[in-house]
Order: C-alpha cells, then structure tokens, then sequence
C-alpha cells in the first residue's frame, strides 16, 4: 500500500520547481539513511533544521517516553499514531514567507496541511513565517512538496544559514515611506537562498527592510542585517538607496545594529550581502555558539574593520549578472486594487466603528485602506484560512501579507468595501479590534512546545489580552497605544526588550515550591524601527503580572505629562520608582492556601522546570566539511539507489559526483572560495591534499585518492551494473578517507 508521501510524490511529479523537488529528495535519502543508522543524529539534525523541521516539546500531559508518543488523529485524513507505533515525536515545520507575501492558493494549501498533518492551528510568528506544530517527520517531504506546488518552501527557515528576510508589511501603502522595499527584499530573500557563500555561519543571520525611520513595522535596527529605505537627491536627480545596518540582534544580551552605509545603491545591495556572509562564514564564530552570531564578530572587530573587510572582498567577487538584472526593474513594481475605491460611509454598530478606528488605516493612495486582522497569540484554524483566502479574491487582487505583531494584513481594500468585508471577517471570527495596540500582544510559544521555555508566555497573554479587552472602551488612548510583548525566557523570540511593557519567563522558590515568574522589562522602544531595548526591574511572580500591568499603566495615567510617551515617562519618572508601585506582588499570598499561585498560566499542573530541554533555534554548530562529508555520503546513497533501479550509469555518475563533493568538502578546510566545477575542484584537492600526502591513510597510502583521479578521466557514467558497483564502492572508501583525513586535521 502507497503511504500519503508516496502518492502525493507522483502526483506532483514535475510541477515543482526542480530545485525544491530535488532538495526535497535529498532530505528523503538523508532520512533513509538515518533509519539505517548511517547518518550521524547531528548531522541529520542540522540538515532538518535548514529545512524549517524542529523537535519540539512535550508535556501538559503530552509527555514523550523517548519512542512512543500521544495519540494524535489527524482529522482530514483520518490518520492516527500513538503508543505502540515506533514513531519520531511529532516536531514543529516552519514555513519560511519572504517579506510576509502569500495569496489565496497559498493560504488554502496551508490550512489543508495544518488539518492533515498537525493539531488544526497554523501559527504565523514574529519574522512572518508560518509554522505547523505536532508534524511527523515522515510526513514532511509531501508537506513540502505540497507547499513547493504552490510556491513556498521550508528551506532555510531555520538551522545557521540566512533565515527569513522580512520586511514592513505596509510596504507600498504606507504615508510615509521612503519608497516600496519589496522588489529589494523580495531579490535578497532569492539571491541569498541556499548561496553557497551563506553555508558556512556559525549562527542563524536575519535580514529586515523597513520603508522609514519612525516606525517599527520593519525593525531594522535589531537584525543582524537591516536595510532602510533612504532617498538622496543626486544631481539634481532623486536617487534609491539604502541605509544599512548590521549587527543588531535581541537574546539574552541584545545588540543595537550599527550602521555599515548612510546610502547603499540598490545595485549593490545583493553583491554588498554576499561578501558579507563570506566574511561572517571566515571569521564569525564557530565552536562557541553563545558567541556565534555577528554581532559578536562586530564587537571583536569594531564595524570601521569590518566595513574595510566587506569591501575588499565585495571587490574580489565574480561578477554574478543577478546582482544587477533582479534590482533593474525594481521602481516599476506595483500594485493594484480590484475594485474602484466607492462610497465612504461611516455608520454601523459601535463594534464596526471601533473596528475601524483601531483596524484600519488610509493609504497614500486615495479611497484605499489596509486593514489588520488580529489574531490572538498569532494563531488561526483552517477553515478561518480558507474564508480569508475567499475573502482576499473577492475584495482585493489577493494583496495579503502577514505581520512582525503576528497578524495579517490586506492591502488596496476600497472604503466603500469596508463595511462588507467586516461583516464577513465578523461572521467568522476574523474581526476583533484593537490591532496594534495594547491588546496585540506578542508571545514566543514558550513552554507550550519551545524546550527552553521557562514559563508560560502564551498562557500569560492570553490572560493579559482577555482582562484588557473587558476594559478596552474605557482604556486611556495614551495605554491604548502601549505595546505588550511576552517571552517564556530570556532569549527574546517574544521580542520582549523593544517593547513599551516587556515580560519574559523566569523560575524562583518561595515556601519550598518553584514559582513560575516574570522579569518586568521597561525601556525598550518598539518605533523607530526598535530604537532602544529595554531592562528588567522586577522578577514577579506569574499570576500577579496581569495586576503588575493594571498599576503600571495606571501610574503611567495618573503621572504622565501632557502627551508624554511612555518611553520618555519612564526615563524621567525613574525605574526605581515604577519598581516601587510593584514590590509588594512579589511575596506570596498570606494565607498560603492559594494554590493557584503555584501555577502557571494555562497548565493546571504543579509548576516545574523539568521539561526544560535544548533549544533548537540554531542547530549544533558543525563546520561546513563536516556537513559536506555527509550530503557525499547521502549522494552515495543515492548511487545506490540507481543501480538497484538499474540505471547503472546514473549510479556511476552519482558516485563519482559524491567523490568530488567530499573532495570540495575537504578544501573549505583551507579556503571557502572553491569553485564547483569539478576540473577545479579534482585539480586543487590533487596540489592540496595528495601531492602534499595530507589524504595520505597510513596503511593505503595515496591509493583512494587515485580513485577520484580514474573517475575524472574515465568520465562520469558507466553502461555496466557491476563496473558501476565499484564505482560506489571506490566513492565509499574515498569518503571514508576523507573523514579520517578531515579527523586527522582536526586532532592536529
């Protein structure tokens, strides 16, 4: 019988992009492989990771015994796996959305995955993807070849390589923005996928695009590559370019970006971006992965040394005719309504006029509106998808993005359409106001799947915004425009240090009992594209942040001068005094008997810590030669695949490709700049390795080497299964030696 993989294989055959298609079976053989016990569990870990597929956690009474898992039935297929069957855990697939731009087909294609394959809730996150959680390894390669049908991968999305290039999702539409970014992010996120030149991190790289200075829709300034739009008038001719910023980035210790060029020219742009990521593969950190990131390697050189450094290598970089052709045509990019802009019409329920007030904002273009849809803690079912997928045709020309505050947005919606498109958002959920203000609160997903999670940063927002929006007709406009962020720990993926009221996830003992808490973090600054990060005050104890909200807030009214911010309140009324309104929620309640106290938001349990695993955000840190060494070994693999199919000239061909993969991988041992083409790679692995013995085994000499040498001069394919056989065994102990080679490098 075919399993679900199998068929939707053959049905896609030929209708993916053949890149995608062929890495997706790469990871097909590296998963066989592992089954076998042939693939190292680190190697195959940082390989799913590229593609997007993490573990994730299990507890909440969906705890994971090491080999079985819960039963989980998957209500469109009727699938159902649980104890008894010799499952991977279900993990978590992340869907990388360049710039947050998808359309209907897409978003019908995701609410079916999110029913087949995981627990009926798609997740988009805080840099615009979209993730599926409690996902089968198994069933990943026909998840992606379904997302590949229709235009999206998983490739990248996670592991150390270039992760989702995100962008301001008013791009275009927006009063006051320089120009439209999208044409740029949309070639970078093209340009820098699966570049040889961006393999070789230590840590993950992210970049952003923001269309202006005062906002924080993009959130330049804490990527670790931020790019701004700026104009400049150049001979009298008004001029695109970029302000750049690199190095920025949250975490445990957060980095503000520093600026690299006050005006980039669009044209060098992707070239500028390539002899970067050279320079962050060859210097950047690699074994302390606490330390990997580039904005490490910024502090240890200081930018004006990195800058030189970029430059002299952007100036010995082959020219790539992409550079130049992908950003040609960028200022005719546009886009356009589906319907004239009708009559404006301001009546309707109160409900439909606070949903306007707070949801929707005019563009520059007259008559058209964006409008938001929130969604609590980022999340959104199937069939609420597939009614916005219907909703998008038939309001606008399917101009949806996603959002960094985790919402969507829908551009070129006509005024005279508003009221209508309420009603249909209304009737299925999709119409809660308050978008972009103190109920739109962000959360990682902490401890409901994150194995890092300390406490439960969902299970508090969702809390936070429940009491907030009993209250949201009554609130001061000036809290009303508060941002609340939420992480379940240190590390930031809620984003907490760039916000007005910044909250993540701690552990503390009182009365004997561990205590989920939250360190209170003020000072952080969400505009001007996260101008400033914030520090913690106060560690409270969980079930009292909602009452640590309710007394900031309300000592920010009661204080504040005329229309002072909340930023600029906090620096001149003090820390010390905002911690003061707070001391006393930290000590527990006097009765004792409150049981609740000691536990978390969400999770009827006793609180504990114990499920608290490694995180998978980046990966282990494994050098490119060793990753190499093992796609040569997959290739193999492969090899043999073909022949048991009998196709022995492509067996033949495959291992001698395998050959030269493992030679290549074994020259980024001394240098990153290796061409592909193989006469280079055979001829400079030849100088390198054998002639200065370095392949040399003690016992076999120089004999495998040779191997590689009869291959390149015999040619690739052979007509004969058995000369084809060894073929593969010639590659297989060529790689072997590699290995020992690679081994010896090391140990020396």
């Amino acid at each position: 019988m075919k399993t679900s993989g199998t068929l939707w294989k053959e049905r896609l055959a030929g209708k993916i992009a053949e890149p995608i298609a062929q890495d997706i079976a790469i990871f097909e053989s590296e998963m066989a492989l592992r089954a076998q016990g042939k693939l190292d569990e680190r190697i195959f870990a940082e390989s799913r990771l590229r593609r997007g597929v993490y573990g994730q956690r299990y507890d909440n009474g969906q705890r994971h015994d090491g080999q079985k898992v819960q039963v989980l039935t998957f209500p469109k297929s009727g699938l159902t796996k649980g104890p008894g069957t010799e499952w991977d855990a279900p993990g978590m697939v992340r869907i990388k959305i360049p710039f947050g731009g998808v359309n209907a087909e897409q978003l019908e294609v995701m609410a079916d995955l999110a029913e087949e394959y995981a627990d009926g809730i798609v997740h988009v996150t805080t840099r615009q993807d979209f993730q599926l959680h409690y996902v089968h390894l198994e069933d990943t390669p026909a998840l992606m070849r379904r997302l590949g049908h229709v235009g999206i991968t998983t490739r990248e999305a996670c592991g150390n390589v270039v992760r989702n290039v995100t962008a301001c999702p008013y791009a275009g539409v927006c009063e006051g923005e320089a120009f439209d970014v999208t044409p740029y992010a949309d070639a970078l996120a093209r340009f820098l996928l699966v570049h040889p030149d961006c393999q070789n991190f230590g840590r993950k790289f992210k970049p952003a695009f923001s269309g202006c200075k005062g906002e924080g829709c993009g959130l330049v300034r804490m990527h670790d590559l931020g790019l701004q739009a700026v104009t400049r008038d150049v001979n009298g001719e008004i001029r695109r370019g970029f302000e750049m910023y690199v190095g920025g980035g949250l975490g445990a210790v957060p980095h503000q970006a520093k600026l690299f060029d006050d005006f980039l020219p669009p044209e060098e742009l992707l070239p500028i971006a390539q002899a970067m990521g050279r320079v962050f593969a060859r210097l950047g950190e690699k074994k302390n992965r606490n330390r990997a990131r580039i904005k490490f390697l910024l502090k240890d050189l200081g930018i004006d040394r990195f800058r030189e450094l970029v430059w002299a290598e952007r100036k010995i970089l082959p020219f790539d005719p992409r550079w130049s052709d992908w950003v040609a045509h960028a200022e005719d990019y546009s886009e356009a309504p589906s319907a004239p802009p009708g009559q404006w019409s301001d009546e309707g329920t109160d409900a439909y006029k606070e949903w306007v007030r707070l949801n929707t904002r005019p563009q520059p273009q007259q008559g058209y509106y964006v409008v938001t849809v929130a969604l609590p803690l980022g999340d959104i079912t199937p069939n609420q998808l597939r009614a916005l997928a219907d909703i998008v045709r038939r309001y606008t020309k399917e101009t949806i993005r996603t959002t960094v505050e985790q919402n969507f947005v829908l551009r070129w919606t006509a005024q005279g359409d508003l009221p209508a498109l309420y009603a249909d958002l209304h009737a299925e959920g999709l119409a809660l106001p308050g978008a972009s203000t103190i109920m739109d609160i962000v959360a990682c997903p902490g401890t409901d799947t994150c194995k890092l999670g300390i406490s439960s940063s969902r299970g508090l927002a969702a809390e936070l915004r429940n009491q907030l929006a009993e209250i949201s007709y009554s609130m001061d406009d000036a809290v009303r425009d508060l941002h609340i962020k939420v992480s379940g720990c240190f590390n930031s993926c809620g984003q907490h240090h760039i916000a007005d009221l910044g909250f993540y996830g701690v552990s503390r003992k009182i009365a004997g009992f561990q205590v989920p808490h939250f360190q209170v973090i003020l000072g952080g600054q969400w505009t001007n594209n996260g101008g400033s990060y914030g520090l913690p005050i106060l560690a409270i104890p969980a079930k009292r942040i909602p009452e640590a909200v309710r007394r900031i807030t309300a000592f920010y009214v009661a204080e504040r001068q005329t229309n002072e911010r909340f930023q600029p309140f906090v620096q001149r009324i003090g820390k010390l005094a905002i911690r003061e309104q707070l001391e006393d929620l930290v000590h527990p309640p006097e009765s004792g008997q409150d049981r609740a106290f000691f536990r978390d938001w969400g999770d009827p349990r006793e609180y504990g810590t114990r499920d608290i695993g490694i995180g998978e955000c980046a990966g282990e840190v494994l050098e490119l030669t060793a990753f190499g060494l093992a796609a040569a070994e997959r290739q193999v693999f492969d090899s043999q695949v073909a022949l048991e199919k009998g196709d022995p000239k492509a067996a033949a061909r495959l291992a001698y490709q395998a050959m030269v993969g493992a030679a290549r991988s074994l020259l980024q041992t001394e240098t990153i700049d290796v061409r592909d083409e193989p006469k280079h790679i055979v001829e400079e692995f030849r100088a390198r390795f054998y002639e200065t013995k370095k392949f040399f085994d003690p016992f076999a000499g120089g004999k495998f080497a040779n191997y590689l040498f009869a291959a390149h001069s015999n040619g690739e394919g052979m007509d004969l299964p058995e000369a084809a056989h060894h073929r593969i065994e010639e590659a297989q102990l060529f790689i072997e030696a590699a290995h020992a080679c690679y081994n010896r490098i090391n140990a020396g």
